[in-house]
């Protein structure tokens, strides 16, 4: 049966990489993807095809992926983080229904653990992760999670905070979780995680509002325990106590 494969890339350095998403890119004839992604991996597997779309072109980019795997290509589209986190998984399952072909989802670290990871440890208890993107999702629906994540006293993790047709979804964002949460609580940034350029920041919820964020950052708020300890964001699960 012909396959294709659906990979999350990680962050989008190599080295972040799975061994198993490298050798599955290392074994693809076709590598299918957004056109930054593919440019993070061009280098590391230059002789491979590639099928290329621009943003905004994600079910024309799956069609082409399964056209090539249904024509007996060996396929992997590729997926910044983990390919079923915001990714293309479960759009390539949808489009692929009725056709002979076997999909193979081979997970990524998604910008929640890798971001976490470059912050020090701010999702140590619960937390939800939740985009700020109303392209897909009313916002009606989005503040209606983030109210009711503040209310549970979540961490809390944003994917896509800011652009510039969103440029204050992160202010209105801020004031629907201060109604739950307290000015002080910890929160951060990451930038270009895994890429060249990486950065981070540590700061109030209260001074969040006022972070220039955008599609290449990734935010954290703690919950009500979180710390900032020498410079790292820490939400304690509690085992120090026990």
């Amino acid at each position: 049966m012909n396959k294709l494969s659906v990979v999350g890339m990680g962050p989008g350095s190599y080295d972040q990489m799975t061994i198993r998403a490298a050798q599955a890119l290392q074994e693809a004839q076709v590598i299918a993807g957004y056109s930054v992604y593919v440019d993070l991996v061009k280098p590391h597997f230059p002789d491979k095809e590639y099928l290329v779309t621009p943003m905004r072109q994600e079910a024309g980019r799956c069609r082409m992926a399964i056209d090539a795997a249904c024509a007996g290509k060996s396929v992997a589209m590729i997926s910044s983080g983990d390919a079923g986190v915001y990714g293309m998984a479960g759009l390539i399952y949808e489009l692929a229904q009725g056709r002979d072909l076997q999909i193979e989802v081979i997970p990524g670290v998604t910008a929640a653990l890798s971001g976490g990871a470059v912050l020090g440890a701010p999702l140590t208890h619960d937390f939800a992760v939740i985009s700020l993107s109303d392209l897909l999702t009313p916002w009606e629906k989005i503040e209606a999670r983030l109210d009711m994540a503040a209310r549970a006293d979540f961490s809390i993790v944003l994917y896509n905070p800011s652009s510039m047709k969103r440029a204050d979804y992160l202010r209105r964002a801020v004031e629907i979780l201060l109604r739950h949460k307290a000015p002080e609580t910890v929160c951060g940034a990451v930038r270009n995680i895994g890429r060249d350029g990486e950065s981070y920041e540590l700061m109030s919820l209260k001074e969040l509002a006022d972070h220039q964020a955008d599609m290449f950052t990734t935010v954290f708020i703690g919950n009500s325990q979180t710390r900032n300890l020498s410079g790292k964001m820490v939400t304690p699960r509690g085992y120090k106590d026990v």
